[in-house]
């Protein structure tokens, strides 16, 4: 008898979604402008002289740390140094904070690219709340009837394991929640530093005197090597050259 009842609880708690799950999508369903959970994504690019990358990618860390324009958090950092030295920072943070952060970045500097997207995380967020939902009852149900006193070894070990996927599931689909709450709660911003271009230039120029010597070296070794692969190729059309004008001369004074 136990064995029936538990199987019919197991069963019921995979069933059909519940009502609330069914309302929810017809609330959310076709989501309108008021009803869309945007998810922000920010991208500026600015152009500075290659002494100010460092300082300013330090400035942005700085900022973000301190929480100067908001909550804020810092997911990436990078350099590159040498003579076209460049930056990039990624940060998460309050939408307030970004224009700001986005103002600090682009100080004495001028502006590249620019590029906002956003993803509509509604259907995202109620699917995930529908999960939540069945997940919580399906784990209500389990408790209850693990309270029955009548259920045999066989059926508490069954029980048990239930209990144990249906919590770890609920668990993953809180954190899934949680994250998705956090990703429209606050944007996602990153900064990329780059050279102006007219230090590019001149540093190209510079680059290109001091190899000067490794380039006229290489380029010495390439003919050299060009002309002893060549050298042999060209005796021997010589040779063949002087042999075909010898047997036409012949072929004519015959």
């Amino acid at each position: 008898m136990s064995a029936v009842l538990l199987a019919g609880a197991l069963s019921t708690g995979c069933s059909n979604p519940s009502v609330d799950g069914t309302g929810m999508y017809a609330q959310a369903g076709g989501t309108s402008n008021e009803d869309a959970l945007l998810a922000y994504e920010h991208s500026v690019a600015v152009d500075l002289d290659a002494p100010a990358i460092v300082p300013r990618l330090q400035a942005i860390q700085a900022a973000c740390l301190d929480a100067r324009f908001g909550a804020c958090t810092l997911i990436e950092a990078q350099q590159s140094a040498g003579e076209r030295p460049s930056a990039r920072a990624v940060l998460r943070m309050a939408p307030a904070g970004i224009e700001p952060m986005i103002a600090l970045a682009g100080e004495g500097g001028e502006a590249g690219e620019r590029t906002t997207r956003a993803e509509d995380l509604a259907v995202v967020v109620r699917d995930n709340s529908t999960e939540q939902d069945r997940l919580a009852k399906e784990m209500a149900r389990l408790q209850a009837f693990e309270a029955r006193g009548d259920l045999s070894v066989a059926d508490m070990i069954a029980l048990s394991e239930r209990i144990a996927a249906t919590e770890a599931r609920l668990e993953a689909a809180r954190r899934d929640g949680a994250q998705h709450r956090r990703r429209i709660d606050t944007q996602l911003l990153t900064v990329q530093l780059h050279t102006r271009a007219g230090a590019r230039g001149r540093s190209e120029i510079g680059a290109a005197f001091r190899e000067f010597g490794s380039t006229l070296a290489v380029g010495t070794a390439w003919t050299i090597r060009a002309t002893a692969f060549l050298l042999p190729l060209g005796l021997a059309a010589f040779v063949a050259f002087v042999l075909l004008r010898a047997l036409w001369r012949r072929r004519r004074r015959s």
